[in-house]
């Protein structure tokens, strides 16, 4: 079942995401698409800034997706030092692409 993760990153700056984004990509810089990603599953993701800091939201085809992805990216983000959150992850009903 596909899940959608929410992150609402409290005092993460842009330079922290976007750090963060390069290395997901391996150096490559700025993610584009789903194969960008170090797993497969993924099938949105849409960042942007908010009064406080950046709100994530992924969604993936499954939670085991998701949790593959944590396995990299928490380090990651430790190793930035954005601050911790924890994701609101919600069953997805529908899922519309272009």
């Amino acid at each position: 079942m596909a899940i959608a993760a929410v992150f609402d990153v409290q005092g993460m700056t842009q330079d922290q995401y976007e750090q963060s984004a390069d290395r997901v990509t391996g150096g490559k810089g700025a993610v584009t698409k789903p194969s960008d990603w170090p797993v497969p599953g993924l099938i949105s993701h849409t960042a942007m800034p908010t009064p406080g800091g950046w709100l994530v939201v992924d969604v993936w085809e499954s939670e085991e997706a998701f949790q593959r992805f944590g396995e990299i990216i928490v380090p990651i983000l430790h190793e930035l030092g954005a601050p911790h959150a924890e994701p609101k992850i919600y069953p997805v009903h529908t899922v519309v692409t272009r």
